[in-house]
């Protein structure tokens, strides 16, 4: 069975989906944010030690699409199912069988005993007089059969194999909207997860020229040793949140690079454009019956169509226009002695046949056939039903990301007020200490604002550009936000 990675739009956590393929559509199941992608490909033994240069959104992207196992494989799947069109298309062609037999068998009762063939006529000679005695024989026919008439049958099995490929291609098209979701996400949280590795080495480099200047003046016992026992610890702090930040971005060029299908390899980042604010607050809409998803849905409804078609088609008579022409050589003549002299070993008489077959299915089937007509159909309404579910998911999700966009909007309007006045708070704070104004708690949570102000500014950009992908994504179209990428500039 096989698992496909998705990070759903619109969540408030970057939290990666498994999804399950079923008789009924996708189950669902909430997995770990983290590492879920990079086990998965690594079990696989794609892993690779190559690194790359740094690599864009778009180019992360056009990377995973032509890389990642899974889209691979439904490629693969969608190339199988076009040929079963051909496949399907070949049963309109004329067959033409041919065959030739050589045997020895005894002469006892029936001088004209063949092998079993599937073309060639059934022939027998008189019963004779009891006897051991063997001889040669050796027959060759060629059959030509033709089916005029079908009654619908062969164009409803190209259909069918139609509605395969169509499905097949659906299934690419999701596999791909999928993979591309979940790169795109997990690419702007490597970008978060670095700006705020950023920001704590930024905090650590404060803190470390504060604590050398509360060390001095300790020493100088300008101030209590307290002083400096807390920007010991305040330090220490500093350093493990920023190993914490490090280590939190290493996790995710692991799970991005598996994701990519290329597991193992050393990733750098082009942030490009993405650092700063989108010069665009919305996307064109997109109707939820476009989506690949719920098209991917439709062509399961379309393929239990055209499989109801075919069993609509199985009740009718078949004709054939059949010929054939064979020839038959013996030792046995028709007084019943032996020739000898191995003279049944080539044909010797040539015979042929010409006429018109029709077969007729069977008359009691009518009971099983009406069950699977039923059985199709039950099929064909819980696709339906599934792709009505679908739709009304899909505009759930849609709306959401407009939720989450717009609360992103709101956001990052505040982020640049919040850093500004934690910058002058956090150099105030200092100057109020070197003037003995103010105590080492106070420049304490000062520069712990400055920290998360500056991750909240980056993130909240960043948030913004996420807002626009995952509405792309609940659309089931990423081109429009790859166009508000290309008018932004780095």
């Amino acid at each position: 069975m096989h698992f496909r990675v998705q990070v759903r739009p619109g969540c408030p956590e970057w939290e990666a989906m498994i999804v399950r393929p079923n008789g009924n559509g996708y189950q669902t199941g909430r997995c770990m944010l983290l590492l879920l992608a990079l086990f998965s490909a690594t079990s696989n033994g794609q892993t690779t030690d190559a690194s790359f240069k740094k690599l864009t959104f778009e180019e992360t992207l056009t990377y995973a699409l032509a890389h990642y196992p899974a889209v691979r494989a439904s490629m693969e799947q969608l190339t199988a199912a076009r040929a079963g069109v051909s496949l399907a298309r070949s049963q309109y062609l004329p067959q033409l069988s041919a065959v030739y037999q050589s045997s020895r068998a005894t002469q006892n009762q029936v001088p004209g005993i063949w092998l079993p063939t599937a073309i060639t006529p059934a022939v027998e000679g008189p019963v004779g007089g009891s006897s051991a005695q063997s001889y040669w024989g050796s027959q060759t026919a060629a059959l030509f059969s033709w089916e005029p008439v079908d009654f619908g049958l062969r164009p409803s099995l190209v259909e069918r194999a139609k509605s395969a490929a169509d499905k097949s291609s659906a299934d690419l098209a999701v596999t791909r909207l999928q993979v591309a979701t979940a790169v795109g996400n997990y690419f702007l949280m490597a970008l978060a997860s670095h700006q705020a590795a950023q920001a704590a080495q930024a905090n650590v480099s404060r803190w470390e020229v504060f604590n050398k200047s509360v060390h001095t003046l300790v020493d100088n016992t300008l101030r209590p040793g307290a002083d400096a026992s807390r920007a010991d610890a305040q330090l220490a702090l500093a350093r493990t949140q920023l190993y914490r930040a490090q280590l939190s971005e290493q996790v995710t060029l692991a799970t991005l690079s598996a994701l990519m299908g290329a597991a193992g390899s050393n990733l750098q980042l082009d942030s490009g454009p993405l650092l700063n604010l989108p010069p665009a607050d919305s996307l064109p809409s997109v109707v939820p019956e476009a989506n690949p998803i719920a098209q991917e849905q439709m062509a399961a409804v379309r393929q239990l169509q055209a499989q109801q078609k075919v069993l609509s088609r199985t009740d009718y008579p078949r004709v054939f226009f059949q010929g054939e022409g064979f020839a038959r050589g013996s030792e046995v003549p028709t007084n019943g002695s032996i020739i000898g002299n191995w003279n049944g070993l080539a044909p010797a008489r040539g015979n042929w046949i010409a006429g018109i077959t029709i077969t007729f299915p069977n008359v009691f089937d009518f009971k099983a056939l009406s069950s699977q007509k039923q059985i199709a159909e039950a099929h064909e309404n819980a696709e339906r039903a599934s792709y009505d579910r679908t739709v009304q998911d899909l505009t759930g999700q849609v709306q959401s990301a407009l939720a989450q966009l717009k609360n992103a909007q709101l956001v990052a309007q505040q982020t640049p007020i919040e850093l500004e006045a934690a910058r002058a708070s956090e150099t105030q704070s200092r100057a109020r200490y070197d003037a003995s104004l103010a105590t080492i708690v106070e420049v304490s949570d000062a520069e712990a604002l400055l920290a998360q102000a500056e991750i909240d500014d980056a993130v909240a950009r960043l948030g913004l550009w996420r807002g626009l992908f995952n509405l792309a994504s609940a659309q089931g179209d990423l081109q429009p936000f790859f166009n508000v990428l290309k008018t932004s500039h780095p």
